[in-house]
């Protein structure tokens, strides 16, 4: 019992004065010098072969807390090589935060009735959803939501919704909508559509049309993605309104739920496409993608007028209950609170700004160097060709579709990151396509063939 192998295979980052001090105050009794581990080279991280350790047993392995220092060490360096997801991972708030860890804090039921039992943050949860209420353009006393456990549970929450609504809807999706969205039609039993994207992962409007004309004797669910999962593309509500209408549906027969996760925090500071002053039902994001939060997390906001259709009375918990998780994370609100209330829409403006601006300039950069790659507008997910080392993919931690991987450029992300990502990228391609033995892949049909820089569809690039 208590054996570990303590597996790292890149070079640990230097101590800087603050992770130091941050050593010191988590792990007060382990020696705050570098822990001596083995390394093998500069690939990522491999698991550790952990065991739980009995105690009173003799353990011959390091001691928990140095377990737990080396883990630190660990993410501490991996985060300069996280570009693949979008996390945002860069928030100074966790030692302030972290005494409130000694309390077990569960926001179950409806987060504007109070408990019997005070450990709950309900208080700051209604002052989050307030916030988000106003930048999505709806009254107080006209909406309902609740801080969930991330985007997936949005979705599944403003689906279900949608079918209480609808019963007999059918629920219609892009090809490139979220894999939760699929997961909610086969655990909700729904009949749905998959509505086809062009090149650039934007819903397929005349694709939509057709189903719904097919489908005419049935009312419609319809998930609009703000910013698809991999290559960041917008499906325009705008027209998705006016397809509905000219299809001939009422707006007692379609119900429109918005899965937001990335970029509901970024819209709205560039053009109010998200609004309930539209015939929208709800709205979704993840709170720790691009605000940024320790933990998983997400806002479900829909109108009050609905929720009747999935509210419970539950004696138990002197409450009513309409959330799908029931007990929830009361942490979580606490941390989008303090975050918003850093940050303030003028921040959060500065860091759209920034991660636009950043990843224009990755686009560009890649561009230059011949790599194939496209940039939505409005999006900070840079699609290129896929890296044809498993190992590189794995130390940057991309994300893979086919011959794509993308990178998101997230606040945390500086261009001294980009810079070291290009860099590594044009140096591994010399290796991996020399001697004209391997050829990079076409990728005109995933992102179009002016963004391909393959042997066939090869452009002269201009620099800007």
């Amino acid at each position: 019992m208590g054996s570990l192998s303590l597996e790292m295979d890149f070079e640990l980052s230097a101590m800087t004065p603050r992770s130091l001090a941050r050593r010191r105050l988590l792990f007060p009794n382990v020696n705050n010098k570098k822990q001596k581990v083995e390394q093998s080279g500069a690939g990522p991280r491999k698991n550790l072969q952990l065991e739980v350790l009995e105690p009173g047993l003799k353990n011959d392995g390091p001691s928990l807390d140095t377990i737990l220092v080396n883990y630190l060490d660990t993410l501490t360096q991996r985060v300069n090589f996280h570009l693949g997801y979008p996390v945002n991972i860069c928030y100074d708030h966790y030692a302030t935060l972290a005494p409130l860890l000694q309390f077990h804090l569960n926001n179950c039921g409806d987060p504007f009735l109070q408990n019997t039992v005070d450990f709950h943050s309900k208080d700051f949860e209604v002052a989050v959803l307030d916030w988000f209420a106003q930048l999505w353009e709806i009254e107080k006393d006209q909406y309902w939501g609740y801080v969930t456990n991330g985007g997936t549970e949005g979705n599944l929450h403003g689906i279900l919704l949608g079918r209480e609504l609808l019963p007999e809807g059918i629920l219609y999706a892009s090809k490139d909508s979220h894999y939760s969205v699929f997961k909610a039609a086969r655990m909700y039993r729904m009949d749905s559509e998959t509505i086809n994207t062009s090149v650039n992962g934007e819903m397929d409007y005349s694709d939509l049309r057709s189903k719904l004309l097919q489908n005419k004797d049935k009312p419609a669910i319809i998930n609009v993605t703000i910013g698809t999962t991999f290559k960041g593309a917008i499906d325009d509500v705008d027209v998705i309104l006016e397809t509905l209408k000219d299809c001939g549906y009422s707006q007692d027969r379609f119900y429109i739920h918005c899965d937001a996760a990335l970029c509901g925090l970024m819209t709205p500071f560039i053009n109010n496409m998200i609004s309930f002053k539209k015939p929208i039902g709800s709205v979704t994001i993840s709170g720790h993608k691009f605000l940024g939060c320790p933990m998983p997390c997400g806002v479900q906001i829909t109108r009050k007028s609905y929720i009747n259709n999935l509210s419970t009375n539950v004696e138990y918990i002197a409450s009513v209950d309409a959330t799908i998780s029931g007990s929830r994370n009361g942490l979580t609100p606490i941390f989008l609170w303090y975050s918003l209330s850093a940050k303030g829409q003028i921040g959060l403006q500065k860091d759209v700004k920034k991660c636009l601006d950043n990843a224009k300039y990755l686009k560009d950069r890649l561009q230059q160097e011949g790599i194939s790659v496209m940039l939505n507008e409005l999006s900070i997910i840079v699609v290129l060709e896929r890296p044809r080392d498993h190992e590189f993919v794995r130390r940057w931690q991309l994300s893979c579709v086919k011959d794509m991987a993308h990178v998101i450029v997230m606040p945390g992300i500086t261009r001294e990151m980009l810079d070291n990502f290009i860099s590594e990228l044009v140096q591994q391609r010399k290796q991996w396509y020399k001697d004209g033995k391997a050829e990079a892949p076409c990728v005109a049909d995933d992102i179009g063939a002016q963004n391909c820089a393959c042997s066939y569809h090869k452009i002269d690039y201009i620099s800007p």
